[in-house]
């Protein structure tokens, strides 16, 4: 019974990653009949499929404050009230300045959601399975994806007005999010720290694991009323946070010039790029959906029993071999066949089972109770402004360097990302969220000593 209400919360709060995916994905296929209908310039059709990552970069940015003011139960409902709006009025918008309006606040649902979802499930998860359920909203994500792209597919011959359909049909799982998030709890780490509601803590903790609820709490106080080295533990830019500040900075920078979101938003039009019809690289971009949902699913079943930098390691190593061979079929134009879509989907696979698995659980993990709500906003803002830059200037880049060296950038960014798991990667698998706390939050004082045992033995 515990479990399945532990389970219940997840899914219904990773709901909101499935809206992240579906609203991510679902522009692929509607903007190239948007910049017909409005005859965009390649920088309005630019900034109609970055806008509602603009959006999402603001909610980022600001999705730690009401998730600290009014709890992430209460910014969670929010959230789903922006995603309904944004897709009712998206699908009826007359002109392009109030479709990119209800496309922007849509973005700001996104980007507030990659804040409050998994830092709330990483709140009332167990540890030894906190990796695979907060997890579950990378895998809400992708399926999101996935149904974004069927539908697309599905659609795509409901005429002039296919696009509005679209766009439309998220309005469903929108109203839907909305009304769940009104049975779960409220998070009973925020309870303690950001209102002293120790009772009400109790409660929820007991209604997760009743032999448990006393020590989880009284580590909760303690982390809460603990202070380090006198610095305040309000400052999340402090001496004493600043490696977990480095690793949530580098984890999201690295996760977005691996070129995921390009290839996301633009995958049809870079299928037609290899000499596919319009009809096949809608198909393609499908299959695209499909394995990255496969790999999502791999990836969380060995996130709790391999440890999340072993991941991170070998999908390193695939992405650069991947995007090595997409780089070269566009330097010698080598498209006989499904070469490219092939490279695409391992390309996919590879990312789907590490950076996609790994993000959002590796930066609701590395923060202390006290900071945790603006480290989740800092990874989550860093991811989202890459991405939005990422989107806007992809046709711009393509365009004038031409696919193959696009291409071969995203590979060498990806260099960069083994050598930074391989080297500064902590492993937090298995560890309570007070624990990885205590030990990513260094003493002040500390300067070129070993840090962090078990973690690293580089330098600060």
């Amino acid at each position: 019974m515990m479990q399945r209400k532990i389970l219940f919360w997840s899914i219904t709060v990773a709901l909101g990653g499935f809206l992240f995916g579906f609203d991510t994905a679902v522009i692929s296929g509607a903007e190239q009949s948007i910049q017909e209908l409005w005859q965009l310039t390649v920088i309005e059709h630019g900034l109609t499929v970055s806008i509602a990552l603009i959006g999402t970069v603001l909610g980022a940015l600001f999705g730690g404050i009401p998730s600290d003011a009014i709890g992430r139960k209460n910014t969670l409902f929010w959230i789903g009230v922006l995603y309904l709006v944004s897709a009712v009025g998206s699908a009826l918008a007359t002109d392009w300045y109030s479709f990119l309006f209800f496309r922007f606040i849509g973005g700001i649902g996104v980007g507030a959601s990659s804040v409050a979802a998994p830092m709330y499930i990483s709140e009332i998860a167990p540890a030894d399975r906190r990796g695979r359920m907060v997890g579950m909203f990378q895998f809400n994500i992708v399926l999101g994806i996935l149904i974004a792209y069927l539908s697309n597919y599905l659609l795509k011959d409901a005429g002039s007005s296919a696009w509005r359909w679209m766009l439309g049909v998220e309005a469903v799982p929108a109203l839907a999010f909305v009304s769940l998030m009104l049975l779960v709890p409220k998070s009973p780490r925020w309870l303690v720290v950001k209102r002293g509601a120790v009772d009400e803590a109790r409660a929820v903790l007991m209604q997760i694991n009743p032999q448990t609820a006393d020590a989880e709490l009284k580590a909760i106080i303690a982390s809460k009323g603990t202070p380090q080295t006198g610095i305040s533990t309000s400052r999340l830019f402090s001496k004493q946070y600043s490696f977990p500040v480095m690793l949530a900075i580098l984890f999201a920078v690295f996760n977005q010039v691996s070129g995921i979101n390009a290839i996301i938003y633009y995958a049809p039009r870079i299928f037609e790029m290899t000499g596919l019809g319009k009809e096949s690289a809608l198909l393609s971009t499908t299959g695209i959906g499909v394995v990255n949902l496969l790999f999502t699913m791999i990836g969380l079943n060995l996130i709790d029993r391999v440890g999340r930098k072993r991941l991170m390691l070998v999908g390193s190593v695939g992405l650069i071999l991947t995007l090595g061979l997409v780089a070269r079929a566009f330097y010698v134009e080598n498209f006989s066949g499904m070469m490219v879509p092939l490279c695409l989907f391992a390309y996919i696979a590879f990312f789907a089972m590490s950076q996609g698995a790994v993000i959002w659980v590796f930066i609701s993990e590395i923060f202390p109770n006290q900071v945790r709500a603006g480290g989740q906003a800092l990874g989550s803002f860093t991811h989202w402004i890459m991405a939005a830059g990422i989107a806007f200037i992809f046709p711009y880049i393509t365009a004038n360097l031409g696919a193959g060296n696009t291409f071969m950038i995203f590979a060498g960014m990806m260099v960069l990302q083994l050598l930074f798991v391989w080297r500064i990667m902590p492993e937090t698998k298995g560890m309570a969220l007070e624990s990885v706390g205590r030990k990513t939050a260094a003493p002040a004082d500390l300067k070129s000593e070993k840090v962090l045992e078990g973690y690293t033995t580089k330098t600060y």
